[in-house]
């Protein structure tokens, strides 16, 4: 994201926002609205003189810091407090609104929930929601992996620096194979690995394996095995996948035996 803002120079290769370099685009916070870290801010002054100075810059109406601090709920009293008495959950808020006060028709945000409450993350979603639906893109980099699997349209997923997945939320969690839960999964383990299909065990209980259904259903009904869950496991929570799909480059391998899913 520092590359592509212009912060950092690439060891190789390019970055564009649109095919274009975002130092050789004119304005670029009107096009661009950028936010990479929230207490990058100045801490001598108020929000609002840094929204103000923000608005000179850009050439927008000061009218304009009036609409975003009402947008991000920073209230006029919080607005006129100095940002070093902020919490990390209003600075975040004075991000967004001057990563949104050129009215940009693309926001690249690295972690905006980061230090919200509840009723914070459900604000930042929602805002972002609308702001898509109203025909702009959204590049989000999180860790909260829940709320990407709320949001996002399209998910890249990345291990070690490589992309190692990526595609729509529901094609990449439909790609999950089969979920299975049986009176004995020890037993049908072995009995699917005799078959030659791959199980590991399931959040909550459980196997999953990338063989269809009607082929673990088969080789349950073959060693009489009672079944008590046979689906495909689109349901996969994007947490699971991303553990899957990362488990090599993990700095933080799993204490537990098997490969979490």
């Amino acid at each position: 994201m520092r590359i592509i803002a212009g912060l950092t120079p690439p060891t190789s290769g390019s970055a564009t926002v649109v095919g274009r370099v975002y130092r050789d685009i004119p304005n670029p916070a009107t096009h661009v609205g950028v936010l990479l870290d929230a207490s990058a801010q100045h801490a001598g002054r108020t929000g609002a003189e840094i929204l103000r100075l923000s608005a000179m810059t850009l050439g927008v109406p000061r009218a304009r810091v009036d609409e975003i601090l009402e947008l991000v709920s920073l209230t006029p009293d919080e607005a006129d407090r100095r940002v070093r008495n902020y919490s990390l959950g209003m600075r975040q808020r004075l991000g967004i609104a001057n990563a949104l006060l050129g009215d940009p028709n693309i926001l690249i945000l690295d972690e905006p929930a980061n230090g919200l409450d509840p009723a914070g993350i459900h604000w930042v979603r929602t805002l972002l929601r609308d702001y898509a639906d109203r025909g702009g893109t959204v590049l989000l980099s999180s860790h909260l992996l829940h709320e990407i699997e709320i949001i996002a349209d399209e998910i890249l997923v990345i291990g070690h620096g490589r992309i190692v997945a990526q595609g729509t939320t529901s094609e990449l969690l439909a790609a999950q194979g089969t979920l299975v839960r049986s009176l004995d999964d020890a037993a049908l383990a072995t009995a699917l690995g005799i078959t030659g299909i791959e199980v590991r065990a399931a959040d909550g209980g459980g196997l999953r394996t990338d063989a269809a259904p009607e082929d673990v259903g088969r080789v349950a009904a073959a060693a009489a095995i009672a079944l008590v869950e046979l689906r495909p496991a689109d349901g996969a929570q994007l947490e699971e996948m991303f553990l899957e799909l990362t488990q090599q480059t993990q700095r933080e391998q799993p204490a537990l035996s098997g490969v979490p899913s």
